[in-house]
């Protein structure tokens, strides 16, 4: 599971978030609870909308080709 994960953030998610100058680093997924800790850096660490991103995009995508993710968490 933490492949796919590691995959699909290196394939659909790095290269959008490498065009606004940032980076996206894959800390953990805790299966008990299916939280996916991520950090935002670059441009995105201070950017307003990288809560957003987080949330709204990456959360999304993960959940629905990874079910076993209930959500994800910003690591500073």
């Amino acid at each position: 599971m933490v492949e796919q994960i590691i995959e699909l953030l290196d394939t659909r998610v790095r290269p959008a978030v490498a065009q606004d100058g940032g980076d996206i680093i894959f800390h953990r997924f805790e299966p008990g609870d299916g939280i996916v800790y991520l950090t935002m850096q670059g441009a995105c660490a201070g950017c307003p909308s990288s809560t957003m991103t987080l949330k709204s995009g990456i959360e999304n995508l993960l959940k629905h080709y990874v079910p076993e993710v209930n959500a994800v968490e910003a690591v500073a």
